[in-house]
């Protein structure tokens, strides 16, 4: 495994456990250079999921997209990177439950599936992801979103 401060290939596993009810392990490495010690995950694949973009493309699935756009949500906020991985393990069974048998999902419906998760986790991260995937166009949007939240 890469370490992600030297670059280097070579590292040791320090500690191996299982998390997300037996679905992944989380490993703790150390670098055989620097010694850095880092996590990884390694995740059972279940199915390919391809994602209908709204222009019409067509991609695979990209946990790491979704993992990216919740932890620039989740900035300084007291949100675990366990939390986040939980979170994405979540969305990641919902679609596969939810597919329609192609393995085919729109985009629209992943983004819908992040922020109910983090609408249940923290509001402030929803509003912060709500904003960029609801393209509010002004202040009264922005606001009219918040006070649905405070309802």
């Amino acid at each position: 495994m890469k370490c992600p401060k030297c670059g280097k290939i070579e590292s040791k596993v320090i500690d191996s456990r299982a998390v997300r009810e037996d679905t992944a392990i989380r490993r703790r490495r150390e670098c055989s250079e620097c010694a850095y010690r880092f996590t990884t995950y390694e995740y059972i694949e279940k199915i390919e999921l391809l994602v209908a973009k709204h222009d019409g493309t067509v991609e695979e699935f990209d946990r790491q997209k979704i993992k990216n756009g919740i932890m620039i949500a989740c900035r300084k906020r007291q949100i675990s990177p366990e939390k986040i991985e939980n979170m994405v393990s979540e969305i990641y069974n919902d679609l596969i439950t939810d597919s329609d048998g192609s393995g085919t999902i729109r985009s629209s419906a992943i983004g819908e599936l992040v922020m109910e998760k983090l609408k249940s986790t923290d509001e402030v991260a929803y509003i912060r992801f709500a904003s960029v995937y609801r393209k509010f166009k002004d202040v009264k949007e922005f606001m009219s979103e918040l006070q649905n939240i405070i309802k």
